[in-house]
């Protein structure tokens, strides 16, 4: 796995405001990060989920943080996996307590893909036949259709006739968001970790995305990056496997940091942004390919606003996966057959205000079991006798 150093932090990481958590000595910490000096927010609220949940986080830097004499590259270069000193920190995925929501199907290129894949039936090997055929009934610009406008209905009903409506149509296009849980509170990986494909799936691959932090009354306090692994063959063969297609030990890495929002960067940074992502394979195998998180269907408000509100709640607060630019589909085998992930790749998803979210994958049996759940935090904080209220 190659060195994790400075440079997969956020360009201007030492001129904002970041969360991220930290495993020290001790145990988990919640640590912020303001013009490139860390402070310890562990006394003051034991979890990120709980110092995002107060009215102003940043201010709560500065009335209750604790400086912490850490060095941010250091402790991300010791995330590697296959590197990393257990006598010293290294970064966690950044959120602890908060649910984990993942939404599908939010672009136009990953609708698409989502079609093909159902009526491949999870057969990687007629992708790039069913591919050709989607496109020249469907098309490939459906980004001006606004979804659940009556523009969108018509094209429902005109695809309806021809046979070619899908449950994944309608949720692109339709009035209500595919929005799903990716994985427990907890659960996630962060920077350097090892990152899970079940060994069941022959059609694998990363989704790099764009991730908002929700804090329980629904406002959006800033931005990470998220990989939602996920098992095309499995989903392709139905829709109701999504949970084991996308729910799998170290399926979901968040990281490096999570950006918050200030005077210096907000949601249209967000909204404007360009995510790359690159993968290596140890057998020669290489792709990249750049995404913009603009060319979202829905607006970002639009999808937290059904997500989170009178009918459901959330009072950890979220983290947001908001659906994939793209899917790779480069061909890795014989032609036709599209990308599908090995063990060892190296998956580096990056846009330079939020940083490189680097990750190698392995099967979810060979990834270290997730063990250190809710339970095991509160009687970490406990022992330390914190929060100290």
């Amino acid at each position: 796995m190659p060195r994790l150093d400075g440079m997969a932090l956020p360009e201007d990481w030492r001129d904002g405001c970041f969360a991220a958590r930290v495993m020290t000595k001790e145990g988990p910490s919640a640590v912020a990060v303001l013009r490139g000096a860390a402070f310890d927010m562990t006394p003051a609220f034991g979890t990120t989920s709980a110092w995002l949940n107060e009215a102003d986080p940043i201010a709560a830097i500065r009335a209750r943080g604790v400086p912490m004499p850490i060095d941010l590259p250091a402790a991300l270069a010791n995330s590697a996996h296959n590197k990393r000193d257990a006598n010293k920190s290294w970064l966690l995925a950044p959120v602890d307590l908060q649910a984990v929501k993942a939404c599908g199907v939010t672009y136009v290129r990953s609708m698409l893909e989502r079609v093909i894949e159902e009526r491949c039936r999870g057969d990687a090997s007629q992708a790039e036949a069913v591919r050709a055929e989607v496109r020249g009934i469907i098309g490939d610009d459906l980004s001006a259709v606004k979804p659940g406008s009556a523009e969108a209905m018509r094209l429902k009903s005109a695809l309806v006739q021809k046979g070619w409506w899908s449950q994944y149509l309608e949720v692109g296009i339709g009035p209500d968001a595919e929005i799903f849980s990716k994985c427990q509170p907890m659960a996630a990986v962060g920077p350097g970790a090892l990152i899970g494909v079940h060994p069941i799936s022959q059609w694998s691959n990363p989704e790099p995305e764009a991730v908002l932090a929700v804090n329980a009354r629904g406002a959006i306090l800033g931005a990470m990056l998220g990989n939602d692994v996920n098992l095309r063959d499995v989903e392709g063969r139905s829709a109701l496997l999504l949970g084991r297609a996308k729910d799998n030990n170290a399926s979901c890495a968040l990281g490096p940091v999570l950006r918050l929002f200030d005077a210096g960067f907000g949601l249209e940074d967000v909204r404007g942004a360009d995510i790359t992502l690159s993968i290596e394979g140890t057998d020669g195998f290489r792709l990249e390919e750049t995404g913009a998180v603009g060319l979202l269907s829905r607006e970002m408000k639009d999808i937290v606003g059904q997500l989170i509100g009178p009918h459901h709640q959330y009072p950890d607060g979220t983290a947001l996966f908001l659906g994939t630019p793209f899917s790779p589909s480069k061909d890795r085998g014989a032609p036709g057959q599209g990308f599908t992930h090995k063990p060892g790749d190296v998956v580096r998803i990056a846009t330079p205000r939020l940083g490189a979210l680097v990750n190698e994958v392995a099967r979810t049996d060979a990834c270290p079991p997730w063990s250190f759940g809710t339970g095991a935090l509160f009687a970490n904080l406990a022992q330390r006798g914190l929060p100290r209220r």
